[in-house]
């Protein structure tokens, strides 16, 4: 038997209301609570794209994925936990940083490759962009300081090479040719 372990799962959708809920809903009635979930427009202005991360064992992610094939609205599904990937998450963190700790804060930032985004005189606030370890990371040495507060985007990821919306949707059996 495999361990649930995290999944990422894309899926290209029409950009009609109502597709977000039933995708969502699809995974509340398997009792799978969604980690991080992305949607946003892709180059095609009929056609949204959801990042979907989920813990799931092998099999679990397997009827997830055909489950979601079902639904009438999308269009195509990948998952790509295991293929090479570029997988990036944004996150705004506002930390404590009086005048005699602000420069180590700054350090901090230089080290993970954040910005200092505000300034306030008792706080940074600061930008990170990267994989979601990278961003774990830099709270967790934001802690010893004081995280006042933090916002994080949810993963979006996309697979290595070519590929993208062109071609891939028309591979679905019975899928409308989506307009140019």
């Amino acid at each position: 038997m495999s361990t649930a372990t995290v999944r990422t799962f894309l899926a290209y959708l029409e950009d009609k209301p109502g597709v977000l809920n039933r995708v969502t809903s699809l995974f509340r009635r398997r009792s799978f609570n969604i980690e991080s979930l992305t949607v946003g427009r892709t180059e095609r202005p009929d056609v949204s794209r959801m990042t979907l991360v989920v813990r799931a064992d092998d099999d679990a992610a397997r009827r997830l994925e055909a489950h979601l094939w079902k639904l009438v609205n999308v269009l195509q599904v990948d998952e790509v936990s295991n293929a090479p990937a570029i997988v990036r998450e944004l996150a705004l963190v506002k930390v404590r940083a009086p005048e005699g700790v602000r420069a180590a804060v700054m350090q901090l930032c230089e080290v993970f490759r954040a910005r200092v985004v505000d300034v306030s005189p008792d706080a940074l606030s600061i930008e990170i962009t990267g994989a979601p370890d990278k961003v774990d990371g830099l709270l967790e040495m934001l802690r010893v300081y004081g995280v006042v507060e933090m916002v994080r985007t949810g993963t979006v990821a996309m697979r290595r090479g070519q590929g993208g919306v062109e071609g891939v949707i028309s591979e679905r059996p019975g899928a409308a040719p989506v307009a140019a």
